[in-house]
């Protein structure tokens, strides 16, 4: 008996275990379905139900566990819609999701990081998306792993919060940071997303638009909690430090600020976020947290998500109906609450046979109970929703009054922490120390990755011009093909004239034989004739004869043998006569096999004739599909190449980049000039399209020049004013969009008659014009006016000298009437010297204008003067620079040498002008030899004029420094007379003396280094050193110093021989 009760025990255990095991399988089979429906390469939004099903599954078994074991077997790498839609399952898994999740995703962070690092390589739209939708994801997880307090929702409380911030400044400090990076990668993620729809024509309404757009309804959820996270942060950290230290915090926020409410509004006004989700509006201004009242004035942003009342409808055919969660409670109590009046036997196995189950009665009951059940549970729910947005209006009111009395609360706090501050002191000092460290560990972090950077666009330049010979060989080797077909088709052709000749030379002869055997014919026939009708008169004179019997007889065995030899004639003319018939025969059936065998053999040539004219044309055909596929590619190239450098102006990393005007300027002309050989290499295609080599060589010249105007551009942008910088910015943008869609209609053979690139050019002359308005005022010279200008400044020079020995004679004559002694041998020695300097700058002038004039015989030719000038423009202004420099020395070494004569000037500014007019004659000689050649028979005689000028200059100083101290008296110091205390005070005096002197000496180097700092700016010279490969600067941060003494400039240093003053000599105002 007891082994009969014994049995359903273990039947009803093995049930369960089957039952166990059924219902893992379906859950199993039930969450591949939803996974593989919501994580698929459509590009459609992904379904409500379906991540709901998945975020299901993790409440039911607690975790992420079969979510990741499916997710890893998607081929993420081969499709970015498929891992787009993945990170946004996982957005919303993470979200909503059993709270083991976080710790399920995070043994999968290296997974997501190089999914992001593989798409941000490549050049895709959605991998872009993809690159910082994972950077993102990385940034929640590891923020929520850090501060558990949190979950990944971020739906916490104020106090929370303040408790996950705690009492340490530092750690409210660093929290802040972090929220700030978190928000960030936030709104990187939708500024991008928005981006894209504007630049595409993919709308909201449509799937295209929307399967980027859902993923947005989750990150405006973030991005509320995240703003209210760092309003309450930066409130707090107000309250404890000073408003200077927190100027930085106040930046960042203002920019996300901004950057949040445009994202909001933009989202907003899109028709498919309306129906969805209810977006907050931001205040107008971003609150003030210099004030701790302008708290109470902040309310918090709500995002709230409307309920969809509508059924579901079942659009799939394998659609099972989603499990309640712990809703069988009610059943289970119900059915224990039965009475145990029936045997365990007949509970297993059922009633005997002929008897009613009460079980049925039972599962009916129960039916009927359970959908009473759920209409009750969906009746509550809407009514608990309303109510929750009825409570959530009143907890907002709730919320700004607590808001108030925390205001009030932070006020009485602040003298607290007031009192704190100084305590406090070296710590902030040791936090700021970190963060320099922290800052400084940073911009290495980032050089390393610029570096790494750096090399990836170097292998990619690599792999596109091995791309780019691979494509000029197969080329080469089509253009080998096509010369051997066009060899083969002239053989063809000189075949078939020598055969066609040869038939009509056979057909000639064969003529020739027929007349000839007609001639012969015809002249038998006349024979033949002639003998008839010498027969018929010989008849006739027989019967004229017959009338005398006589002569007949007599006359009848001569004419009876006459006829016999007649008859014999005839027939052997008639026997030769058939012979030639026979033998015309014969040779007119040979001709006529020849005409056979000639016409089978023109058959079988005019066969073997279109053979190869048909593969001819095959190769003609394959030809152009070739010679289209190179265009194919060399256009996909230069995509690229565009493509590559319109993301260069979204990165952030070339924000440190600059140029110069000039350098754009140069750019641009050369795209001009790249585009009109694009132009005609189109034109050449289409009238020739077996040959797109032209095109193909300006295709790959243009992009690169094309791509290099745009970073320029991009580059001389980030120094420019701003409006001048935005109107660059957005023709470079333009720029990059007219080639792209130039190329779009390269790639199509329909597009391919109308595609221009004219529209290209109208953008790239706006950069050009924006390059020329950059440029430094000192270059505004129109370009034809440089050659009258050169001989100008050159005759003014020279005219500038000759006044200045004029003057040097008359001041000589002057001194020797006024002066006698040691001050007349001192006026002179001066005045000589001076003299021979100035006879040296005049044989230097010489000897300039020569060199000039050969350089420019020697490099312009066919050009005129004015052309050669123009076309070496900065070397012309280098020239003028020079002799204007050259002509204002002059004049002032005439003004100081009188001043000296006079005794009214100082013989330092003599020295300093001799000085001056040395640094720039060697300007004058450095601008004329720059371009000479090195065999020019002029250029030694011009380094033999400039060493004589230095010469000189070194006798004008050495005489005048002799002057000076020949003139000058000097004190003879007498002290035997002053005693202890007397000397000690004249070496104090003496000191005093002395530390005023270096003290204004050092004021006066510095007043110096300032004037040349202006003078390099009037002369239109960069301060930056420039590149001269590619006309990009980066724009470094000067070196932190550690000593507390500031660095002397190199004030003693002269200038660059070319950034002299434009300053005329005193002659051109008379």
């Amino acid at each position: 008996m007891n082994s009969i009760r014994q049995v359903p025990t273990r039947v009803k255990s093995r049930r369960t275990e089957a039952n166990l095991g059924a219902e893992r399988e379906h859950f199993d089979k039930q969450q591949l379905s939803s996974i593989s429906k919501a994580i698929n390469s459509t590009e459609t939004p992904v379904k409500e139900k379906h991540a709901r099903r998945i975020i299901l599954g993790t409440h039911r078994e607690k975790g992420a566990y079969t979510f990741w074991s499916y997710a890893l077997g998607f081929p993420l790498a081969s499709s970015s819609i498929l891992s787009w839609k993945f990170c946004h399952v996982l957005h919303k898994v993470l979200r909503d999701g059993h709270r083991n999740v976080l710790q399920d995703c995070m043994r999968h962070h290296s997974s997501l990081v190089e999914i992001g690092k593989l798409w941000a390589n490549l050049h895709d739209k959605y991998g872009q998306l993809v690159a910082l939708y994972t950077k993102m994801l990385c940034t929640k997880m590891e923020f929520h792993v850090k501060h558990q307090e949190i979950p990944p929702n971020l739906e916490v409380t104020d106090e929370v919060l303040e408790r996950t911030a705690g009492t340490d400044i530092n750690n409210v400090f660093q929290l802040t940071v972090e929220v700030f990076d978190y928000l960030d990668a936030e709104l990187r993620l939708a500024e991008t997303v928005i981006r894209q729809l504007n630049t595409s024509i993919a709308i909201s309404t449509l799937t295209s638009g929307q399967c980027r757009l859902a993923p947005l309804i989750q990150v405006v959820q973030d991005c509320s909690h995240l703003y209210h996270f760092t309003v309450k942060l930066l409130f707090k950290l107000h309250a404890c430090l000073p408003a200077d230290t927190l100027q930085g915090h106040r930046d960042r926020f203002h920019d996300q600020f901004h950057s949040l409410k445009t994202f909001f509004n933009k989202a907003r006004d899109m028709l498919y976020f309306k129906r969805l989700i209810q977006i907050p509006k931001l205040p107008d201004s971003p609150p003030n947290f210099l004030h701790a009242a302008s708290l109470a004035k902040h309310v918090k942003p709500v995002v709230v998500i409307p309920d969809d009342d509508e059924p579901e409808h079942q659009d799939d055919d394998d659609d099972d109906p989603e499990p309640l969660i712990e809703v069988s409670e009610v059943s289970t109590s119900s059915i224990q609450a039965q009475p145990q009046q029936l045997d365990i036997f007949d509970q297993t196995f059922g009633p005997p046979n002929g008897g009613f189950d009460d079980r049925d009665l039972q599962i009916e009951s129960l039916k009927r109970d359970l959908e009473l059940l759920r209409a009750e549970l969906e009746r509550v729910k809407a009514e608990a929703q309303r109510y929750i947005t009825q409570l959530k209006s009143q907890i907002n009111s709730l919320e700004a009054e607590l808001e108030e009395q925390r205001a009030q609360k932070q006020r009485a706090l602040v003298e607290n922490e007031q009192l704190r501050m100084e305590l406090e002191a070296t710590r902030r000092r040791n936090a700021e120390h970190e963060s320099v460290q922290t800052t400084f560990i940073e911009a290495e972090k980032r050089s390393q990755a610029t570096e790494q950077r750096y090399n990836k666009l170097k292998e990619k330049h690599t792999e596109l011009v091995a791309s780019h010979a691979e494509l000029l060989r197969r080329s080469a080797d089509t253009v080998k093909m096509l010369s051997a077909t066009q060899q083969t088709q002239e053989e063809v052709e000189r075949t078939k004239q020598q055969l066609s000749f040869e038939v009509d030379r056979i057909k000639q002869e064969a003529d020739m034989k027929l007349e000839e055997q007609k001639f012969e014919m015809e002249k038998l026939r006349r024979e033949l004739d002639e003998k008839m009708a010498e027969v018929t008169r010989i008849k006739a004179t027989l019967q004229s004869t017959e009338m005398t019997t006589e002569q007949v007889n007599s006359s009848m065995t001569a004419l009876q043998a006459e006829k016999e030899r007649l008859m014999r004639s005839v027939s052997e003319k008639e026997a030769e006569l058939s012979s030639l018939r026979q033998a015309a025969q014969v040779q007119q059936s040979s001709l006529q096999q020849e005409r056979e065998r000639n016409s089978r053999e023109l058959g079988e040539l005019q066969g073997k004739l279109q053979e190869k004219s048909s593969q001819e044309e095959q190769l003609k055909q394959k030809l152009l599909e070739e010679q289209f596929a190179l265009l194919q590619g060399t256009v996909a190239e230069a995509e690229n190449i565009i493509q590559d450098a319109v993301a260069k102006l979204d990165d952030p990393l070339h924000i440190r980049c600059t140029s110069s005007p000039d350098y754009l300027v140069s750019r641009a002309e050369a795209t001009l000039g790249s585009i009109d050989k694009v132009k005609k290499g189109h034109a050449d295609y289409l009238s020739n399209m077996k040959d797109a080599g032209g095109l193909l060589r300006a295709l790959t010249q243009f992009s690169h020049l094309a791509a290099d105007t745009i970073i320029n551009g991009s580059a001389t942008a980030h120094m420019a004013p701003t409006d001048h910088a935005d109107r660059l910015t957005e023709n470079c943008r333009g720029c990059a969009t007219e080639s792209l869609q130039f190329f779009r209609d390269l790639k199509s053979k329909t597009s391919l008659q109308r595609a221009d690139p004219a529209s290209i050019r109208v953008v790239v002359q706006k950069i050009l014009h924006l390059g020329q308005e950059l440029r430094p005022k000192s270059m505004d010279v129109r370009q034809d006016e440089l050659g009258d200008l050169v001989d100008k400044e050159m005759a003014a020079t020279s005219a500038a000298i000759e006044e200045a020995v004029r003057r040097i004679d008359e001041m000589m004559n002057q001194a020797r009437q006024d002066t006698t002694g040691v001050k007349l041998e001192v006026n002179e020695r001066i005045l000589n010297s001076c003299t021979d300097l100035m006879k040296a700058i005049r044989m230097l002038i010489v000897a300039s204008t020569d060199l000039q004039k050969e350089i420019v015989e020697g490099g312009r030719g066919a050009a005129t003067i004015k052309e050669f000038y123009a076309r070496n423009s900065r070397w012309t202004e280098g020239l003028i620079s020079a002799a204007k420099a050259v002509g204002w020395g002059a004049t002032e070494m005439v003004e100081s040498a009188d001043k000296v004569v006079l005794h009214t000037g100082k013989y330092e500014e003599l020295i300093v002008c001799s000085h001056e007019i040395a640094a720039s004659t060697a300007q004058l000689v450095a601008a004329s030899k720059v371009k000479a050649d090195r065999n020019s028979r002029k250029l030694p005689v011009l380094q033999q004029a400039s060493r004589l000028v230095n010469e000189m200059a070194a006798n004008v100083v050495a005489s005048t420094r002799t002057g000076q101290e020949n003139l000058e008296e000097k004190e003879t110091m007498d002290f035997s007379g002053m005693s202890l205390i007397k000397l000690r005070k004249e070496e104090m005096e003496s000191q005093v003396k002395v530390l005023e002197l270096e003290s204004h000496l050092e004021n006066e180097r510095l007043r110096l280094g300032e004037l040349r700092k202006k003078h390099y700016v009037l002369a239109g010279v960069p301060l930056e050193p420039e590149s001269e490969g590619n006309g990009i600067t980066t724009s470094l941060p000067n070196p932190v110093t550690m000593s507390p003494k500031p660095t002397k400039p190199a004030l003693m240093k002269k200038p660059t021989m070319a950034q002299k003053p434009n300053i005329p000599p005193k002659t051109m105002f008379k």
